[in-house]
């Protein structure tokens, strides 16, 4: 048997920090690595595979365009490309008219920064503390944790970092050079901290009073995470820009800028070779589809809930605080995280860290309540030591 690990381990640069199993199948919510060992993921690419893994409408749309046509710049006109973005638009919340396509987050947020500052003439950007937009020098400019950010001084100037849930310090943070504030609906990585409803509302107020623009990021929280397709229409926002990426296309690497109409990029001033190539568009198009049809938000919402309270009737003093919005999981410990991901990766149960002390869990919408009530038995087990 081939002995990938150490392949891998030989040629690719040390960016990752791994755990030591090789995964080469996925159905649905489950994993299966070389030697055959099965794992209920709750990792699922980061939050990417919304619709599970290997999911059959998406599998046959990339295989249908993929005989068609793979590649297709933006230079030309496209059907399928066409088709996705009429979908996008009619699924948006509040004034979305246009859409810039990529093929990640982090470039999702390079756009925004970018086209904030060309529509407004001005440079500054207020982002939140604890906030994670990318790691590309732009987005690595918005992100908040010294860890990703001091190695690569000096960023990109013009980006301050005020308390999550304050908006007096937002609003004492403007000055006649901010363009646009970037907030996240709930900060993933930074911790699964759920944005108050006052404070985002208040916010989305701030900026229209101040003619600032609203740039919100839901990279993950998009696409039915939350127990709504955006996170944002949990509390009535209507962004100027809105950043989308991981869920998006079942899997498959894309991401889109949706805009307001006060948005208007002339041709030549930004793009993207890959950016709204056929295949990741079908793949688009067969996610989306699949997510209306299946009622994905409702599923997160519930099993959201459903989780919750089973992991609550388990006696876990380690435990400080469970957030949740839908599927998107915050597990607060008294300890550090890392030895419980390892006993859970042992047990078959794949879970990330948002920082040192949470554990944070995002499965496909599509899991099972039986699979969900296995997950939180072996997180109790593995909490209890």
């Amino acid at each position: 048997m081939t002995d990938y690990l150490e392949l891998e381990k030989q040629y690719e640069l040390g960016i990752y920090p791994k755990r030591d199993i090789v995964l080469v199948k996925g159905k649905n919510a489950k994993v299966w690595d070389q030697k055959g060992k099965e794992y209920i993921d709750c990792v699922a690419g980061n939050g990417v595979a919304n619709v599970g893994h290997c999911n059959e409408t998406i599998v046959n749309a990339i295989t249908e365009q993929a005989k068609t046509l793979i590649t297709c710049p933006g230079i030309f006109y496209n059907d399928t490309r066409a088709r996705l973005l009429a979908k996008l638009i009619n699924i948006a919340p509040g004034q979305m008219t246009k859409a810039f396509l990529c093929n990640s987050g982090t470039e999702s947020v390079e756009a925004a920064i970018k086209f904030a500052r060309f529509a407004t003439g001005k440079t500054d950007i207020i982002c939140c503390m604890r906030a994670f937009h990318g790691r590309t020098m732009g987005a690595l400019s918005a992100t908040f944790n010294p860890k990703y950010r001091t190695d690569f001084q000096p960023l990109i100037p013009g980006f301050q970092h005020v308390p999550f849930n304050n908006s007096d310090k937002l609003k004492n943070a403007i000055t006649d050079r901010t363009a646009a504030v970037l907030v996240e609906i709930v900060q993933g990585e930074g911790g699964v901290n759920i944005g108050r409803e006052d404070y985002l509302r208040q916010v989305q107020d701030i900026c229209q009073d101040k003619g600032i623009l609203l740039i919100i990021d839901e990279i993950q929280t998009g696409f039915c995470r939350t127990g709504k397709m955006f996170a944002c229409e949990h509390f009535d926002l209507a962004p100027d820009m809105l950043c989308l990426a991981k869920g998006i296309a079942g899997g498959f690497p894309m991401g889109a800028l949706l805009c307001s109409d006060k948005i208007e990029i002339p041709a030549g001033k930004h793009g993207s070779t890959f950016g709204g190539n056929p295949l990741a568009c079908a793949a688009a198009i067969a996610a989306i589809d699949y997510m209306l049809d299946n009622e994905l938000a409702e599923q997160a919402r519930k099993k959201g809930t459903y989780f919750v309270k089973k992991l609550h009737e388990f006696d876990l003093p380690v435990i400080r605080e469970v957030r949740h919005l839908g599927l998107m999981i915050g597990i607060e410990l008294r300890e550090k995280v890392k030895p419980f991901i390892l006993k859970l990766l042992n047990s078959g149960v794949l879970v990330l860290p948002a920082g040192t002390t949470v554990l944070r869990l995002l499965p496909p919408l599509t899991i099972s309540l039986e699979e969900l009530n296995i997950v939180a038995s072996e997180v109790a087990r593995a909490l209890k030591g």
